[in-house]
């Protein structure tokens, strides 16, 4: 039974690699990441906040303001943990396909989401290996669009992980990245050039860089 993102690929294309990220080392970046820090030290103060509070003599008093005012303040801890928990759907949501035209990844935890990058606009293909991805013996390719944005895109870019910059497409967390990485790197090289070089106007059979792709 085929899933949502192989209903996606074209008749005329053939698959070349599917697969889904390392699960240990999916979990693993989504609990170590750039909030761990900040919801331990928010989470510390506001529990110790809260001890203090009880402790008191007052603390039946107090404690009908306390509980709404730290459970709001509590936030960033609380994000920190659906991003946690909502992991194993991102995990079980996310799938990835090469074919001969285009990169294809589905994602997303309560929503699917789908993105597809054509060999033909990709100009880097990069490998990136994080330390969990070397614990694990895993890597990340990732394909960047040749779109080149304006200073204003870039500026906001800054802001965006790789997952959600408009300009990649990233096949994470993979045991056979070495073999990914290069099969789409010739999948790119040919196309892209096999696209811009000039080859008698794009006839059936291409003549200009001598691939075997046919138009």
């Amino acid at each position: 039974m085929k899933n949502d993102l192989q209903n996606l690929i074209g008749a005329n294309e053939t698959i070349l690699y599917e697969g889904k990220p390392d699960k240990k080392c999916f979990i693993a970046e989504s609990i170590f990441n750039k909030m761990l820090p900040i919801a331990i030290a928010w989470g510390i103060i506001d529990f110790g906040l809260i001890g203090l509070s009880l402790s008191s003599e007052d603390a039946e008093e107090i404690s009908f303001f306390l509980i709404p005012f730290f459970a709001l303040h509590l936030m960033p801890v609380w994000f920190y943990l659906a991003g946690v928990i909502s992991s194993f759907l991102r995990y079980k949501n996310t799938y990835y396909i090469i074919t001969d035209h285009a990169i294809y990844v589905s994602g997303g935890a309560f929503s699917k989401n789908f993105k597809t990058k054509p060999f033909a606009e990709m100009s880097h293909i990069d490998l990136h290996r994080g330390i969990f991805d070397q614990l694990f013996g895993v890597g990340d390719v990732i394909a960047t669009s040749n779109q080149f944005p304006d200073s204003a895109s870039l500026r906001s870019r800054s802001f965006l992980s790789r997952e959600d910059d408009a300009a990649n497409i990233e096949i994470s967390n993979i045991a056979d990245y070495s073999e990914v990485f290069h099969l789409v790197k010739k999948l790119q090289t040919d196309i892209f050039s096999d696209t811009m070089y000039p080859n008698d106007m794009r006839p059936p059979e291409n003549h200009g860089y001598n691939t075997k792709y046919r138009g």
